[in-house]
């Protein structure tokens, strides 16, 4: 676990500024509410009739003037795109910064197998995801409370268990891609996470390309669909944790093979 807590030592600054501006973000989107609630009507007509742009990002099948409509749209893209941007960024460099700060063979002398340093990296990796969650899921509700609002239960679950689970998906899939590289690819792993939310805006403006959300997490995570079925797509998610499994064994099998010279 040596190798585990130095992973977090390392990582705690950004995980603390990425966790500080998803949460404000977050906070300000739920404590605007109120005063956007006597324009209601104006606001559900407006996003309703916007056409393309609001069937790519489902406001046109919520009603905003419910705060966990609202909230499902709204504040879940802080959190889908804000979380799965930062889990890009902790992946893309998790194996990789060994080899581009030529500590690979130090960090080797140690007692510690090539397994085991994947396996405790991985470890440092959805642990930091799931910091980041705890404290987005404790400052909305906080918010919810001072801006009395009171969202439903389970769907405000479902929605933060979409979006974590969305975030360990890209996470794990940056983190197989980092046993690969040597250098740095904070911009390969910005584009893996932006290429997968386009592709979902592009399934939804068109009935043709749906199949996309078969390879994108931000499938499972559509808010308006979580907030309309109070439920997850399964057949989304299904696919979603196969790209999550085979990242990590991609990173396992690559990283006991790779030259470190």
């Amino acid at each position: 676990m040596i190798l585990l807590r130095h992973e977090l030592r390392q990582g705690r600054m950004p995980l603390l500024v990425w966790t500080a501006v998803i949460s404000l973000m977050l906070g300000a989107c739920v404590l605007i509410y109120p005063e956007m609630k006597g324009q209601i009507s104006e606001i559900n007509s407006m996003f309703s009739n916007m056409g393309s742009f609001s069937a790519a990002f489902g406001m046109d099948q919520v009603n905003f003037g419910e705060f966990t409509g609202y909230f499902g749209i709204e504040c879940g893209n802080i959190l889908g795109l804000g979380g799965a941007f930062f889990a890009s960024l902790m992946g893309i460099s998790a194996l990789a910064k060994e080899e581009k700060g030529q500590t690979a063979e130090f960090l080797l002398t140690h007692p510690l197998s090539r397994r085991q340093v994947v396996l405790e990296k991985l470890a440092a990796l959805f642990l930091q995801i799931l910091i980041l969650n705890i404290a987005a899921v404790g400052g909305s509700i906080l918010c919810a409370l001072i801006a009395g609002e009171s969202p439903e239960g389970e769907i405000f679950a479902l929605l933060f268990l979409a979006y974590f689970l969305l975030q360990l998906e890209i996470g794990a899939i940056c983190f197989g891609i980092s046993a690969f590289i040597s250098k740095s690819g904070l911009g390969m792993g910005l584009g893996v996470a932006a290429l997968f939310y386009f592709l979902n805006l592009i399934a939804n403006l068109t009935e043709e390309a749906r199949s996309l959300k078969y390879i994108t997490p931000f499938g499972y995570t559509e808010g308006a669909d979580i907030v309309k079925s109070t439920g997850i797509e399964i057949k989304y998610l299904a696919v979603g944790m196969v790209l999550l499994v085979a990242g990590v064994v991609c990173a396992f099998h690559r990283y006991g093979k790779k030259d470190m010279a």
